[in-house]
């Protein structure tokens, strides 16, 4: 999928079922490398940065399937310390093995991985952790080799609580001798999630979900099956076209307990829910009011991830907003399409300052992330006239057919 062409003006109405997480799949992918055997993993999200990670894992030697949106994945074979250079530059996530290869193999020699454009995002925190745990590191300019004779539990501290350093140092250390504390550790979703299948695979990992996480190392994990649970970021991804093309839609699976800020923003812009065991309803106001002030923080803040979708809904807003990013030093890349659709923002550091206008104007606009290429499109939804958003290869790292799904609720979509 190249472009995506939408028709704006058009309310939205129906329902959809929302994907499996991408930020959940991609670290319970990394982590069958631990095991010695075949795991099951159930509600995947196909989406290219699941594949290019079922990639990575079949060239360290692990076999994979699918079967449905269930993904096998035998990791007895594992035999390789090494990535792929290619791979690993085009998926910022394949740090996610850093710390299951170093269990597993003891060695791990990797490229500096990449992805998105939004900030520099170093890794010198997971290089810290894995130092904690007694890994030597030789780093170069391009590459990264950590080698230990024997990974042994220990306290680390993170100087942020990254979502990905609290990853790497869990599995790491789910196979090490003795306990290791994770402090301040991140207390994303995904982070449970993570924990909930290495408990089903034989770990002992109490406190996630908190600031503190211990892991009680173990000597072996056996195979497990485990289901990925609903993607927070697609649901509110989607709450935002509601806002900005207006209408009512019914969001199945949409994991509700997980998204209270963004439940709490879209309210004070005048959106109406319902939630129950099935999902939940929204239902958009005649006119958004203005959010006054969203503040980017880590969880369970307002996420990072959501915040190019909320820019594009201030936009429309009736009043001024601002919008202050804390996460990422590089993530308003989305600024300049969007007053090419005849948003008025004003960028001051790390905020962004809007005036809402009636209607934005559907023009020719590039995506250069995946969350700002999403917002655009959730912007085209509301625009009037037509709106082409190209570079969508990034938009398929993390949606599994956006267009589809927009489809189902009444849109006028197209992938050309």
């Amino acid at each position: 999928m190249d472009s995506i062409q939408i028709d704006g003006g058009i309310p939205l109405q129906g329902q959809v079922r929302i994907q499996g997480s991408k930020n959940a799949a991609l670290p319970v992918m990394a982590a069958t490398v631990l095991i010695n055997g075949r795991c099951l993993i159930e509600n995947c999200p196909k989406i290219t940065d699941v594949f290019q990670m079922q990639t990575l894992l079949e060239s360290i030697g692990c076999r994979t399937w699918w079967e449905g949106h269930s993904l096998r994945i035998d990791a007895t074979d594992v035999y390789d310390y090494r990535m792929p250079r290619e791979a690993v530059k085009s998926m910022r996530s394949s740090i996610s093995l850093l710390g299951p290869l170093l269990a597993r193999n003891g060695e791990v020699f990797l490229y500096q991985p990449g992805g998105c454009v939004i900030g520099e995002r170093p890794i010198d925190i997971h290089i810290h952790a894995m130092e904690c745990l007694g890994v030597d590191f030789e780093e170069e300019e391009h590459y990264i080799h950590g080698t230990a004779a024997r990974l042994t539990g220990a306290n680390i501290f993170l100087k942020f609580p990254s979502v990905g350093a609290t990853e790497n140092a869990i599995m790491a250390s789910v196979l090490a001798e003795g306990d290791t504390y994770i402090y301040p550790a991140a207390r994303e979703p995904e982070i449970v999630a993570l924990c909930d299948f290495l408990r089903r695979a034989g770990a002992i990992i109490e406190g996630d979900g908190t600031e503190l996480i211990l892991v009680k190392g173990v000597k072996t994990l056996h195979e497990a099956c485990f289901r990925i649970p609903p993607d927070r970021i697609v649901a509110g991804t989607y709450i935002t076209g509601c806002m900005l093309a207006g209408g009512s839609v019914f969001l199945g699976d949409a994991p509700v307990a997980q998204m209270a800020e963004v439940i709490k923003a879209a309210e004070s812009m005048g959106v109406t829910f319902q939630d129950n065991s099935e999902g939940i309803f929204v239902q958009a106001p005649e006119r958004l009011k203005t959010a006054g002030h969203i503040i980017t923080g880590v969880y369970p803040g307002f996420p990072t991830d959501m915040q190019s979708m909320f820019l594009a809904a201030m936009c429309v807003a009736d009043g001024k907003g601002i919008l202050t990013e804390q996460i990422f030093e590089n993530r308003f890349h989305v600024v300049d399409e969007l007053r090419r659709m005849g948003a008025r923002i004003d960028l001051r550091g790390d905020s962004a300052y809007t005036d809402g206008v009636l209607t934005l104007t559907g023009t020719d606009v590039h995506a250069e992330e995946l969350r700002g290429g999403a917002a655009l499109v959730m912007a085209g939804l509301g625009a009037t006239g037509h709106t082409v958003v190209t570079g969508c290869e990034y938009i398929c790292r993390g949606y599994e057919n956006i267009c589809r799904d927009l489809r189902e609720l009444g849109a006028r979509v197209y992938s050309i």
